[in-house]
């Protein structure tokens, strides 16, 4: 890989990094003949169980780090909530998960990384080491440089999660129960969803080995078991008190995987198939994040991923253009369903929510608070996870907003623009998983352009594509190429055909070629304990 870089380097040529998959919802920029292939460093090397620490490469995904942490009895603090999520993926994006409230974002608990610099050297960056780059790679998006090993936390597991689900029936009510929460110590796990603005649920979970009596096991992960956001709905319908049950582990930590939160029965609607526990158990290889049925005119990845954290799926095998200068991802551009994730303040969640009702309109909603500084003194710091400011509160609340929008290619970006500048307005911020609509002024007035560009320069990374580079979304180019030749024209008009794109998604979803990754790294697990 350092060669590779170097290479790059020295013909001053900007590149990609192929990781196999992603679980970013841009589409795919990639170049088969400028891509850095990173899709090998997929093993966990070293589990310490003394200093509670895992070394492992960035593309193996949590269901398989968690299993091999659970080994040893321990289990990664922050855990992102769909199985394919890489752990370098949750470093170079950004991951907030139900432990956030306590840990904050998934790169506060990394060690230490070695990194291949723009220019090919290998270095290793901790919060001691080289903190600026440290800091500054942390949802850096690879505009650094190649990320090659972390260290990670961990810290001790147990068999259950003690799951307690407390009805609301406000935004406020639901502010204050998250508050109240946080404060309990014995509280490991705090996410909610929202039904409506006056319906919803808050989900607080401890880490238990021991069954209370008379309460019951529910599972998530498997074919014949409820999808978990209905789950929770139906519980509480039965009446107003809080509901306890006992998850095990593993279900809890990808209980959402399993229809992709809620966004998967957009699928059902697109192809007009009932949703009921009949369908979802015959549909169930569909209906898991890791393999994504991207529908509705080509949207990447249509219905099945609105992964939050950096993260949703993206093609990247069609890398060719099928015309000079064109990205067949690009024409397919009646991408309508949005898929994002923003953190307000607490006291503008209620505004936000009313904002939401009126443009969005659809429920649920997920809800997370997020501790933006984590638990270490020195925490990480990036262009997009910078350190708070002096009278910044330390808590947000992160919204994960996942539903169709408009049919209209430019109603969907005014929409996306609406949000985008009402978060702005209400101080919070929107995760760059997705795409961005932002021009780039103003989204330099939002990120830290100043400290980020020095990083770049001081590490060689300035011939590299930019962060706005990658996140952004050049409607006007679209147009143009849709506009350049006829059979660009033809092709964008066939993804706009019901119901083509689907079973194009169906098609890509059954032969696996949009999910690279293999499922099963290589497992070189050695604890600290054989030595």
């Amino acid at each position: 890989i350092a060669a590779n870089v170097r290479q790059f380097y020295d013909r001053k040529e900007s590149y990609r990094i192929y990781h196999g998959s992603t679980n970013s919802t841009r589409q795919s920029r990639l170049n088969r003949s400028r891509v850095i292939d990173t899709s090998k460093l997929k093993h966990i090397l070293n589990v310490d169980t003394v200093a509670k620490a895992v070394l492992v490469e960035p593309n193996v995904p949590m269901d398989s780090l968690v299993e091999a942490t659970l080994q040893y009895g321990l289990v990664p603090p922050v855990v992102m909530e769909f199985p394919g999520i890489t752990v370098g993926g949750g470093f170079s994006g950004t991951a907030g998960e139900s432990s956030s409230f306590r840990y904050g974002f998934f790169e506060r608990t990394v060690n230490w990384i070695q990194i291949v610099l723009a220019d090919g050297k290998i270095v290793k960056a901790s919060k001691t080491n080289m903190p600026d780059l440290f800091h500054g790679a942390a949802s850096s998006f690879g505009t650094l440089g190649v990320i090659t090993l972390l260290e990670l936390q961990l810290v001790e597991a147990a068999a259950y999660v003690e799951l307690t689900y407390h009805p609301v029936q406000s935004v406020s009510e639901a502010v204050k129960k998250v508050e109240d929460l946080t404060a309990d110590s014995t509280v490991d796990y705090l996410d909610g969803i929202l039904y409506s603005k006056d319906h919803g649920v808050i989900c607080a979970g401890r880490k238990t080995n021991t069954l209370k009596g008379g309460v019951h096991v529910q599972q998530f992960t498997r074919a014949a078991d409820p999808w978990f956001y209905i789950h929770v709905q139906r519980s509480v319908a039965k009446g107003r008190g809080p509901i306890t049950e006992a998850v095990p582990l593993v279900d809890y930590l990808f209980r959402y995987d399993r229809g992709g939160f809620w966004v998967g029965k957009y699928a059902f609607r697109y192809f007009v198939t009932p949703f009921n526990r009949i369908t979802r158990w015959i549909l169930d290889y569909f209906i898991h994040t890791l393999r994504p049925i991207r529908i509705d005119s080509g949207s990447t990845p249509g219905v099945m991923d609105p992964t939050h954290g950096n993260q949703a799926k993206v093609q990247t095998t069609s890398v060719q253009p099928v015309t000079p200068g064109v990205d067949p991802e690009s024409i397919r551009i009646g991408r309508t369903v949005d898929h994002t994730d923003v953190a307000v303040p607490y006291s503008a969640a209620e505004e936000f929510v009313e904002y939401l009702e009126a443009d969005f309109t659809h429920y649920p909603l997920w809800v997370c608070p997020l501790k933006q500084a984590g638990q270490a003194d020195i925490s990480t710091e990036g262009v997009v996870a910078e350190r708070p400011a002096p009278h910044a509160p330390e808590m947000l609340m992160n919204f994960g907003v996942w539903g169709p929008g408009p049919k209209g290619r430019q109603q969907f970006v005014d929409m996306n623009r609406r949000l985008e500048r009402k978060v702005d307005s209400l101080g919070g911020k929107k995760w760059l998983y997705a795409q961005a609509y932002y021009t780039e002024e103003e989204f330099w007035t939002i990120h830290n352009r100043r400290d980020y560009d020095a990083l770049r320069t001081k590490y060689h990374a300035t011939h590299l594509p930019s962060i706005y580079d990658k996140v952004k979304v050049d409607v006007a180019a679209e147009q143009q190429a849709i506009n350049a030749l006829w059979t660009t024209w033809l092709l964008a008009l066939c993804w706009s055909l019901w119901p083509l794109s689907g079973i194009y998604g169906v098609l890509m979803a059954t032969i696996g070629g949009d999910y690279l990754l293999p499922r099963k790294p290589a497992l070189l697990v050695k604890s600290n304990r054989d030595e």
